[in-house]
C-alpha cells in the first residue's frame, strides 16, 4: 500500500482493518515519513520503487503482490508497475496522479495556479528547517472527523506524524522531482496486463468543496475536468482496467468512501 505525498497510512485504518481479515497487509513509510528514518537519497519515485523492491526481496516475498496507491503513491506504483512488471499481481489506483501531470498546470487558472511547485518547495523546506516543538506551534496539528474515530493509538501516530520535520524535507524533494518523473513513467513501457481499477474522486462534489474555501467555480470545474480526464486516462494502463469514480468523495476517497477502496481491492485479488 502506497500512499500519497505527506500522507500516513494510518488513515487508511478502516480499509486496512477489513481486509486483513483476509489478507496479508504491507505498509510502509518511505523515508522521512513517519518513523522511517531519512537518508541522503534523493527522494523521487525511483527511490520508491527501489524501497519496495528491497523490502519484498527482505521479507522473501516471491509471490507478485496487489498494489493499492494513492495520489503520489500511484505515480510510485505506476514505475514500479514498469520496471518490475513480474512482481505485480493487480493494482488498484486511488485518485492517482498521472503521469501527464504537467497538463494541469498548462490550464490558465490565475487563483489555484498561486500555489507553484516552488511555492511548495519552499514551505516545506522552511518547515524542515524547524525542530518538532517549533512545528507544533506553526502547523497546530489536528484530526479530522474521521481520524476520531480510529482508535487512539492511531491517532496519537496522526498527529505526531504531521510534526516530522523530515517528512517536510522529503516531501520538497518529492515535489522538485516528480514532474520528470512523470514523463520517465510515461515513455517506459511494459506495464503488466492484469487486473486494474483506477478509482476517481466526485468532481461535482469537490467543486463545491473547492468553492466553499474561496475558488472560483469556473476555475474548480476546468480542473477537475481536466483531473477526470487524466484519471480515465490510466485506465487503460491495462486491458482489464475498470473506471470508478466515487461518489461524495474528495480525493481522500480511503476517508470518504473506505467502502468503494474496499470493494475495488477484493474486485482486483478475486479476478
Amino acid at each position: 500500500m502506497l500512499t500519497g505525498m505527506g500522507c500516513s497510512f494510518d488513515e487508511w485504518h478502516e480499509v486496512t482493518n477489513e481486509l486483513s481479515r483476509t489478507n496479508q497487509i504491507l505498509m510502509f513509510h518511505r523515508p522521512g515519513l513517519g518513523r522511517s528514518e531519512l537518508g541522503d537519497e534523493v527522494r523521487n519515485t525511483y527511490a520508491t520503487v527501489k524501497d519496495l523492491f528491497e523490502l519484498l526481496n527482505s521479507l522473501k516475498v516471491k509471490k507478485p503482490i496487489y498494489i493499492v496507491a494513492h495520489s503520489y503513491g500511484g505515480l510510485c506504483a505506476q514505475h514500479f508497475a514498469k520496471v518490475h512488471p513480474e512482481r505485480v499481481a493487480g493494482m488498484v489506483l486511488v485518485d492517482s496522479t498521472s503521469v501527464d501531470l504537467k497538463d494541469l498546470d498548462e490550464l490558465d487558472l490565475p487563483t489555484i495556479n498561486k500555489e507553484t511547485d516552488e511555492t511548495w518547495i519552499n514551505k516545506c523546506l522552511e518547515y524542515a528547517s524547524k525542530d518538532r516543538e517549533q512545528l507544533t506551534s506553526i502547523i497546530q496539528p489536528f484530526l479530522l472527523e474521521k481520524h476520531k474515530q480510529f482508535p487512539a493509538s492511531v491517532q496519537r501516530r496522526l498527529l505526531e506524524f504531521q510534526t516530522t520535520p523530515s517528512l517536510y524535507e522529503a516531501m520538497a524533494s518529492e515535489i522538485k522531482n516528480w514532474k520528470k518523473d512523470a514523463s520517465i513513467i510515461k515513455r517506459l513501457k511494459g506495464f503488466p496486463n492484469v487486473p486494474l481499477v483506477v478509482i476517481g474522486r466526485d468532481k461535482e462534489y469537490t467543486i463545491i468543496s473547492e468553492t466553499e474555501v474561496g475558488i472560483p467555480k469556473w476555475e474548480s470545474k476546468k480542473f477537475e475536468e481536466k483531473w477526470e480526464e487524466l484519471i480515465g486516462q490510466q485506465a487503460t494502463l491495462s486491458t482489464k482496467g475498470e473506471l470508478r469514480f466515487a461518489k461524495g468523495s474528495g480525493h481522500s476517497i480511503f476517508l470518504d468512501r473506505p467502502d468503494i477502496v474496499i470493494d475495488s481491492i477484493q474486485k482486483v485479488i478475486g479476478e
